[in-house]
């Protein structure tokens, strides 16, 4: 493994506002700058009452312009809901006013419900473009030729890094065909982890824009100093993904030691999703998340966290911090 990254969706808790919530991911973007994260990615979400990076590339300039070294992107934009070239514009100016800091990670699904997915689109188009998009972007982002009609102003020649997301094969397969790097969002759907990651590897084509695979692995987190005070914090993210999956989405719910309104099958469900998160105190989460770096190899590992105390949440991601930092000198000292 050569780096851990910070993913923020930027949680708005029971009893706080989308406001509190931004000012949590400012103080949390300063945290990651000035500790070994070597990216700070946010994903795009949209008609969620308990997230508010629906704005992603907005939060994203944000987030650049309050820190100076991390990397900062999306992890990532769900461009089926929007045009490429505007997504290269957006992406592009970013890219120009943070020179060699911006990453673009796609998504192929809409990252909401069909209602909201028909108000963002407008015009839903029959057939799956997401292929001929991420070649049309991967267009923009490059320099301009004589033959080049459009172009992306801000944004063609800045070579803006783009990586490709998945939960299953269908992403995998696409980033090995275009031989571009690869982040498996096994924080939430790890099912098809090692069979993505096997496809990746063993049919990746080298390209101009990677000579190798890259591969990227999200897994969650959940540290604090004591076993039984993160699994109380985890309680949080159990509710809240039972309530989602009861179709009843709203703000990240308060911790509770009782969580009898989630059924034996649902919890089931939801630990299933969970598979890939690490909770507990420091040593727990050391022992976790080595084993992940030791069964799947991840080039790099990103990290995301859900509690509802704004301090317990960038506290989390500080013991993580702490953790992947000598879990990678730990391995580069082998």
């Amino acid at each position: 493994m050569q780096h851990f990254s910070l993913l923020d969706l930027a949680p708005v808790p029971e009893g706080h506002t989308a406001a509190e919530a931004l000012r949590t991911t400012s103080e949390l973007a300063r945290m990651a700058d000035l500790s070994a994260y070597h990216r700070y990615w946010l994903a795009e979400h949209h008609n969620m009452p308990g997230i508010a990076s629906a704005a992603t590339s907005v939060l994203i300039g944000h987030v650049a312009a309050l820190t100076r070294r991390i990397r900062v992107g999306a992890g990532g934009i769900m461009l089926p809901n929007h045009s490429p070239l505007v997504v290269a514009e957006q992406f592009g100016t970013l890219a120009t006013l943070h020179p060699d800091r911006i990453d673009l990670g796609l998504g192929r699904a809409p990252g909401t419900d069909v209602l909201t997915a028909r108000a963002l689109r407008r015009h839903l188009a029959g057939g799956d473009s997401f292929p001929q998009d991420v070649v049309e972007l991967l267009g923009y982002f490059a320099d301009a030729g004589p033959e080049t009609r459009v172009q992306a102003i801000p944004g063609t020649g800045t070579h803006v890094p783009v990586w490709i997301l998945g939960s299953s094969l269908y992403g995998a397969q696409l980033a090995a065909y275009l031989g571009l790097p690869y982040a498996f969002a096994s924080h939430f759907a790890p099912a098809m982890l090692g069979e993505a990651l096997a496809t990746y590897r063993e049919t990746f084509r080298p390209s101009e824009y990677l000579q190798e695979p890259r591969f990227m692995m999200a897994v969650g987190v959940c540290a604090a100093e004591t076993d039984e005070e993160a699994h109380y914090l985890h309680s949080s993210q159990v509710l809240a993904f039972a309530r989602l999956r009861s179709g009843m989405p709203g703000k990240l719910p308060r911790p509770t030691r009782d969580l009898s309104e989630v059924s034996t099958a649902m919890r089931a469900q939801v630990d299933q999703a969970l598979a890939c998160t690490a909770v507990g105190s420091r040593e727990t989460v050391r022992e976790t998340l080595t084993g992940f770096v030791e069964s799947y190899r991840p080039d790099e590992m990103i990290v995301g966290c859900m509690i509802h105390d704004p301090a317990a949440h960038i506290r989390s991601y500080e013991i993580a911090a702490e953790v992947l930092s000598s879990v990678l000198s730990r391995q580069n000292t082998r």
